[in-house]
């Protein structure tokens, strides 16, 4: 039996070849470019680049970035969390659109927590935003962890500056879910939005005081209809709780809004605070030393995640790993002194070479 020929493989065969012949052609500096110029498809590509863990794209992407530093630094970078259900895509499309309307470029990076079973992620921001996601003055890169909130973080502010150097003046990063990822964004934004639900009361006991410690902002949702009077109740729940919580460094006391994110009402009212922030911690010199700051932590975590796969991708461990871990499962060593064991293993191995 004759094996039946793919009518469209032709056209494949020829997409892969002009693809082939771009990756070859493909260098930093033509990329820089590009980005400068405002082509998406080239922020896209680059932001793939440094996603990447292949050695060939990690070194360009480390070329790229650079060339990109150079140029950044002009966005204000706003992190913004919230409870499921609290319309945060809802909310960042309403405040991106009013955004542009400014005369701004908006850009919305978010951060996906991948399933811990499957390693399926939801990216599913350009559907649930699809007025921004089609709009010229608009970039939307949803990207998933993949079981390394750190890793993808790191990723996740290096495209900051990619897009810094494309010219968008506003870099929304949005939390998809909550957890541990509240402290990664706070790491690498200037403010920090945490959205909540008109009710108050129970919502108080629903979130972390240390993700209420860390908000810029404090902006209740869904402010309409019936819940116009829920709202403001809860405003004001909130900024008594607030007063509650230690002053920040940086002078700033966070303030409570109001916003109807389906109505497209307290938008204006957002910006304007976010403006506030950032002309007060710019007259007293916090704004840049946070940026300082994070420069430092963003290293530290760069060293913990080299070494780390330094670790995991030596083949010399990885034999000794599969040993360990059997003694382990014949209960004949604990997982400390197993750990202790690996560590040691690889050191002296390192030493040596």
């Amino acid at each position: 039996m004759s094996k039946l020929k793919n009518p469209d493989q032709a056209k494949i065969d020829k997409l892969v070849a002009v693809h082939k012949k771009h990756a070859a052609n493909r260098t930093a500096s033509k990329l820089f470019a590009s980005i400068q110029s405002g082509n998406k498809n080239a922020l896209a590509e680059s932001i793939t680049l440094l996603e990447s863990t292949r050695e060939q794209d990690q070194k360009m992407a480390r070329e790229l970035l650079l060339k990109c530093l150079s140029v950044s630094g002009k966005s204000i970078r706003i992190g913004i969390t919230g409870v499921p259900g609290v319309g945060k895509s809802t909310f960042i499309e309403s405040f991106g659109q009013y955004l542009i309307s400014l005369g701004k470029k908006v850009a919305v990076l978010a951060i996906d927590p991948s399933s811990e079973k499957t390693g399926g992620s939801i990216l599913g921001d350009k559907t649930r935003m699809t007025n921004l996601a089609i709009n010229p003055h608009a970039f939307i890169r949803p990207t998933a962890s993949r079981g390394s909130l750190g890793g993808v973080a790191q990723r996740t502010r290096e495209c900051v500056f990619l897009c810094e150097a494309a010219g968008y003046d506003v870099i929304l990063i949005e939390t998809v879910g909550v957890g541990q990822s509240e402290t990664a964004v706070h790491s690498m934004t200037d403010f920090f939005m945490l959205l909540m639900l008109a009710g108050a009361g129970d919502e108080l006991q629903g979130i972390k005081r240390g993700i209420m410690e860390m908000a810029d902002g404090i902006v209740i949702n869904k402010a309409d209809g019936d819940n116009i009077k829920k709202a403001n109740l809860a405003k004001a729940q909130f900024q008594n709780a607030i007063h509650l919580f230690p002053a920040n460094e940086n002078g700033w006391i966070p303030k409570v809004e109001t916003t109807s994110a389906v109505e497209n009402k307290g938008m204006d009212v957002v910006w304007n605070l976010i403006e506030s922030f950032a002309n007060q911690t710019k007259i007293n010199g916090s704004f840049d030393s946070n940026r300082d700051e994070q420069q430092l932590y963003w290293m530290h975590e760069s060293v913990k995640e080299l070494i780390l796969n330094s670790v995991y991708q030596n083949k010399s461990v990885q034999k000794k790993l599969v040993a360990l871990t059997k003694k382990l499962r014949m209960k004949e060593i604990s997982s400390q002194d197993a750990a202790l064991e690996l560590v040691t293993y690889y050191e002296n191995g390192k030493t040596k070479i």
